[in-house]
């Protein structure tokens, strides 16, 4: 289990297919909890623990791990329930979101399971915790909750939705005034921050919360006969989706005649390698991490500049 993502060229042959691959894992209660792999570096036991000053309430310590210095979080306290203690024998989860390295403390991991994104649920309104679960599934007549990583990371250290003035000039902001953008996104903080980016920027956000949800809002509007690429500026759409993923939304796109033409932009938490293989797969625009309000900002700009010299 010490390494449990494959090389690049294995994983893309899950893009496309609407598939993922979850870890399983414990925080010494009987629910199963889950994180996608296509974000975990490794699986260890914890290294040598040091403590910092003034560190984030959740945060146990700092580890030295491959030459990296990474902070460790108590991933049960993090999202509300008893915190773990961690000891020799415990173990961690060690990930990489939006260019971070950081580990998850986690009392025991089970396995890794291939499903597709069919099988993966957004929570139920008012369950208890959701906050914190961006989507749910069930294995072995078990209810498996999807970890929202970036919840628990904003949680830590807020992001930003603040544009520099060197990102956008006067000139781009009057282009994009009433322009519309249309952002798929399952969490609501990487909702909530991407659009806090695009109204500063001038433009009309619409939302919606999975591939599938997006790509039938679009097949509607192209069957009332709108011309759909023209109404978009671009889609913005995450990666890792319940019910349809962003890879199989942008296949999607790509096979209809109507929609083939509209930009296409992978908003993403994966790391920048893995995201080449997969725009050159799908056919993906561009690709950018995110919250990185300023690159946003900058695709933005440089869409709206290639509509201006047409």
């Amino acid at each position: 289990m010490a390494s449990v993502l494959d090389s690049v060229d294995q994983r893309t042959k899950l893009v496309g297919e609407n598939r993922l691959e979850l870890l399983l894992f414990k925080l010494g209660m009987r629910q199963i909890f889950a994180i996608n792999v296509f974000k975990i570096q490794e699986v260890l036991k914890l290294p040598n623990l040091t403590q910092m000053p003034h560190r984030h309430p959740v945060v146990c310590g700092v580890s030295h791990i491959r030459d990296t210095t990474v902070p460790v979080i108590n991933l049960s306290q993090a999202i509300g329930f008893r915190p773990l203690q961690p000891d020799k024998d415990s173990t961690i989860i060690v990930t990489e979101y939006n260019r971070t390295v950081q580990a998850f403390l986690v009392a025991s991991v089970d396995r890794i399971v291939n499903m597709t994104w069919e099988q993966i649920l957004p929570p139920p309104k008012g369950a208890g915790g959701s906050h914190y679960v961006t989507a749910i599934t069930h294995y072995n007549d078990q209810i498996v909750e999807i970890i929202d990583v970036e919840r628990v990371l904003a949680d830590i250290r807020p992001y930003s939705t603040d544009v520099s003035d060197t990102a956008m000039t006067e000139n781009i902001r009057k282009i994009a005034q009433g322009k519309e953008v249309l952002l798929v996104d399952d969490s609501p903080v990487a909702i909530s921050q991407a659009i806090g980016t695009l109204q500063k920027v001038g433009l009309k956000v619409i939302t919606a919360r999975n591939g599938l949800e997006a790509y039938n809002l679009l097949k509607k509007w192209a069957d009332e006969g709108v011309n759909v690429p023209e109404k978009l500026l671009m889609v913005v759409t995450d990666a890792e989706m319940p019910a349809m993923d962003g890879y199989r939304l942008t296949t999607e796109i790509r096979n209809d005649p109507r929609l083939k033409d509209l930009y296409v932009v992978l908003h993403t938490s994966l790391s920048g390698s893995f995201n080449k293989a997969m725009v050159e797969k799908v056919g993906c625009n561009n690709f950018l991490s995110k919250f990185q309000p300023d690159e946003l900002a900058a695709v933005v700009q440089s869409r709206l500049n290639s509509l201006a010299v047409r």
